[in-house]
């Protein structure tokens, strides 16, 4: 019978989370640069999404149709999108060794669906129960701005997905999922000013994943 793979050889699952514009993509890249320097095996994805199957499901969840999406169908496409995702990359990357840098994972559930769309964390949790098992992120990078700062910065990419048409308002209700949830978990979580120029924050990130590192014993 197969052995279970040890703790120390099992990587680590890293989530970098945060509102519409507050630089994920730019920083995603950044923070896998200090990994790999680091001499580690970086897996680099993202939700919805990471499996061949689940970026179909993403299209479903952020393209616009003209079709209302009553808010527990958003959350059953994520959460289906997500079990895709964790059976077909991120268990078996983490089982390898491999670390897994995510952008946005269950904790956007948490501040998009059950705050911003007000179905309640119970709800959330329940999925997140079922799909991932015991499994949570080891680590939570948290990109926090005012959220009309990270909506012009959005809307200077270009045309906006479903999500990114909604009001202030509603990323008002984003923002305080996100930082409720940092406040109940700061053992996981690190929160990062991403109102500040680039250079700020990204030393801010090489901070936390150094500080990670040496805790893992990777430095």
């Amino acid at each position: 019978m197969k052995q279970p793979v040890a703790d120390h050889a099992r990587g680590r699952f890293i989530t970098l989370e945060g509102g519409e514009g507050v630089g994920k993509s730019t920083n995603l890249g950044f923070v896998a640069g200090l990994l790999t320097a680091a001499g580690l095996d970086v897996q680099l994805t993202r939700e919805p999404g990471g499996t061949p199957l689940a970026e179909r499901v993403r299209q479903l969840i952020v393209a616009p149709s003209g079709e209302q999406v009553p808010p527990i169908a958003e959350l059953l496409l994520i959460f289906a999108a997500r079990s895709l995702h964790l059976e077909g990359l991120i268990r078996p990357a983490l089982a390898a060794g491999r670390w897994v840098l995510c952008d946005r994972f269950t904790d956007a559930s948490y501040a998009y669906q059950g705050r911003a769309r007000g179905l309640g964390d119970e709800t959330v949790a329940w999925l997140e129960a079922r799909v991932q098992g015991e499994l949570r992120p080891d680590l939570t990078l948290l990109l926090d701005a005012d959220p009309a700062v990270g909506l012009a910065r959005a809307g200077a990419r270009g045309a906006a997905d479903r999500f990114e048409q909604e009001r202030l308002e509603f990323f008002t209700r984003v923002r305080e999922g996100y930082l409720a949830r940092a406040a109940a978990e700061p053992a996981r979580f690190r929160l990062v000013d991403a109102s500040r120029p680039l250079e700020d924050v990204q030393q801010q990130l090489r901070n936390h994943i150094q500080e990670f590192l040496q805790v893992n014993g990777k430095i």
